[in-house]
């Protein structure tokens, strides 16, 4: 057991990421189109699509905002990849490139917060498709909170006070797992929520855990 009621876990570099957009986007220049993407440029096309995404994806509240939203990167991504589509040919182009995967220690991790007798929850910062990416991916908790749907983004404390809302648990009674000080740590402790940052860097910093494997001993 935990003496912890709700374990709350980031999304996006905690418990997903994106499988190797950059060689996604090159293989599917040259299947589609039959030319070589150079992966200096592949990369710097999957850079300008995620800072897009990142700094627009709060507005993609519903169906119709997300297909927006999506629309406006697949241009993007097929502007950057030098290739000349249409709007679908973008949209498949984005689809091909842009895949979202658990990291092998995510269902692990959730399942240890369960095992300890703890609800779990995902806070971050994204549209609100991100509780069906998170099952179609395999991974279920019982609140998920995207900035988009909640109208307020970490590191501000109010989005985790609403997952702590949706638990009915109290804020000393909960830990937060992120992969970013700056949002993650900052925001959860502004909200009096315990943290755990995990560093998968080669090095990771002092006072983090470098995988997911290591929760259970701060579950204790």
């Amino acid at each position: 057991m935990t003496r912890y009621r709700a374990v709350l876990f980031d999304a996006y570099g905690t418990l997903i990421r994106l499988d190797r957009p950059a060689a996604r986007l090159a293989d599917a220049v040259r299947g589609r189109w039959g030319r070589e993407l150079p992966r200096s440029g592949a990369a710097e096309a999957v850079r300008a699509e995620i800072a897009h995404y990142a700094a627009h994806c709060q507005a993609a509240r519903d169906a119709a905002s997300l297909q927006a939203l999506r629309l406006e990167c697949a241009r993007i991504l097929a502007r950057g990849a030098g290739v000349e589509t249409d709007d679908d040919g973008a949209l498949a182009l984005l689809h091909e490139a842009i895949v979202l995967q658990p990291y092998p220690d995510a269902a692990g991790a959730l399942e240890s917060a369960r095992s300890a007798g703890a609800a779990t929850a995902v806070v971050s910062n994204g549209d609100w498709s991100l509780a069906g990416v998170l099952a179609q991916v395999g991974l279920h908790v019982d609140v998920v909170v995207d900035s988009a749907t909640a109208g307020v983004a970490k590191p501000s404390p109010e989005i985790f006070r609403r997952a702590l809302a949706k638990l009915d648990v109290a804020a000393a009674d909960a830990l937060h797992v992120g992969d970013s000080e700056e949002t993650d740590g900052a925001g959860a402790r502004a909200a009096g929520i315990d943290v755990v940052i995990v560093d998968r860097s080669p090095s990771p910093r002092p006072g983090t855990i470098a995988s997911l494997a290591e929760l259970p001993e701060r579950l204790a």
